[in-house]
C-alpha cells in the first residue's frame, strides 16, 4: 500500500451489479475531480480466446480443469507487479481484453484478443481495478497487500450462475449445456481463488435476490435490482456512521452489528454514501504525503 499512489480494487464475479458499480465510481471520481488509471481484470488473462479453448481441451484430456477463476489462466505475477510498481512509483503498463466485435473493431483486431501494453498516464491520481482477482493471494503472489481500499462485489452463488447462463447464452452464443459444463469445471478454482478474497475485503456488497432462484439452471431471466437486497458487510465498525446510512437510505436496516442491508435499487446510492468519504481520505493522505516528499527534497 502507498499513500502517495493509492490503489482501489473492486473484486468479484458477474451478477453483483457491475454496471451500477461502474456508474457509482465514475460519478464519485467526477465529483472529487479524480483522474484514475482504469485497470480491467480480464487484461491479466494469460491466453487469447483461441488459446484458452486449446488449454481447456488439453486440461480435459489430462483429467484436469482450467478456468478464468484460477492461476493457470491468469497472470497473478503481472497483476501484483502492476500494483507494486504503481504504489511505489505511480507507474505501470496496462492493456485491454476485447470481448466483443464492437470492442475489437476500433483496434482492427478480433474479439478474444488483447490490445498492446501501454504505460499508465503520468497524471493518474490513483489506480482503479475492477475484476476477479483484486484481493487474490497464493503461495507465490499477494495482490491484496498492495490495495488501499479493497471492495468485494459478489452475488449469492445461484444468482451468479443465473447471470452467467443468461449472459453466455443470449450474448455470447453458447449453449446451455456448454455453460453448465463450464460452471462445473470452474468450481475448484472458484473455491480456491475467488471466495477467499471476500474475507480480505474492507467492505463487501453482496446481492441477494428476493425471488426464487433455487434452480438456477432453469432460470430464463436475471432478477432485477428491485427484486434484490444488497447486504453490506464492514470488516471494521470503527468510524462507520450506521445511523446516518439508515437515515439516508430508505428501507435500509441492520442485520448484524457490522452489516447494513439496503434495497437493491439503492445500491448505487449506498456505495456513494459509504465510499466517497473513504476515497476522500485516500486523496487527503496522498496530498499530505506528496507535500512531505516535496519538503524533504527542498531541504536535502
Amino acid at each position: 500500500m502507498s499513500e502517495r499512489n493509492p490503489i482501489i480494487a473492486v473484486t468479484g464475479s458477474s451478477g453483483a451489479g457491475t454496471s451500477t458499480t461502474s456508474e457509482a465510481f465514475a460519478h464519485m471520481f467526477r465529483t472529487l475531480d479524480i483522474n484514475p488509471a482504469m485497470v480491467e481484470g480480464d487484461s491479466f488473462h494469460r491466453f487469447t480466446r483461441p488459446e484458452m479453448e486449446l488449454e481447456k481441451r488439453k486440461a480435459k484430456e489430462g483429467g484436469r480443469a482450467v478456468s478464468y477463476f484460477g492461476d493457470i489462466a491468469n497472470d497473478f505475477s503481472a497483476l501484483e507487479n502492476l500494483f507494486r510498481d504503481f504504489g511505489e512509483k505511480g507507474e505501470g503498463t496496462i492493456r485491454r481484453y476485447l470481448h466483443t466485435f464492437d470492442e475489437a473493431v476500433p483496434y482492427n483486431q478480433m474479439p478474444g484478443t488483447f490490445t498492446p501494453w501501454e504505460p499508465i498516464g503520468a497524471d493518474s491520481d490513483l489506480l482503479f481495478y475492477e475484476g476477479l482477482h483484486g484481493g487474490v493471494v497464493t503461495e507465490q503472489n499477494d495482490v491484496a497487500r498492495h490495495v488501499d481500499l479493497l471492495i468485494g462485489l459478489v452475488p449469492i452463488v445461484n444468482l451468479e450462475w443465473i447471470q452467467k447462463i443468461v449472459r453466455d447464452t443470449n450474448q455470447r452464443g453458447h449453449s446451455r449445456e456448454a455453460v453448465n459444463e463450464s460452471i462445473v469445471r470452474s468450481m475448484e478454482d472458484y473455491f480456491s481463488f475467488i471466495t477467499p478474497q471476500f474475507s480480505r475485503t474492507h467492505i463487501n456488497f453482496q446481492r441477494v435476490p428476493t425471488v426464487d432462484t433455487s434452480n438456477p439452471f432453469s432460470a430464463k431471466a436475471i432478477p432485477t435490482a428491485d427484486e434484490s437486497f444488497v447486504v453490506i458487510r464492514f470488516r471494521e465498525n470503527k468510524n462507520v456512521d450506521f445511523p446516518y446510512y439508515l437515515r439516508m437510505i430508505d428501507g435500509a436496516f441492520m442485520s448484524r452489528i457490522n452489516t447494513l442491508v439496503v434495497p437493491g435499487g439503492k445500491m448505487g446510492l449506498a456505495m456513494e454514501l459509504i465510499l466517497t468519504p473513504l476515497i476522500e481520505q485516500l486523496m487527503e493522505k496522498k496530498q499530505a504525503a506528496s507535500q512531505q516528499m516535496d519538503w524533504m527534497q527542498t531541504y536535502k
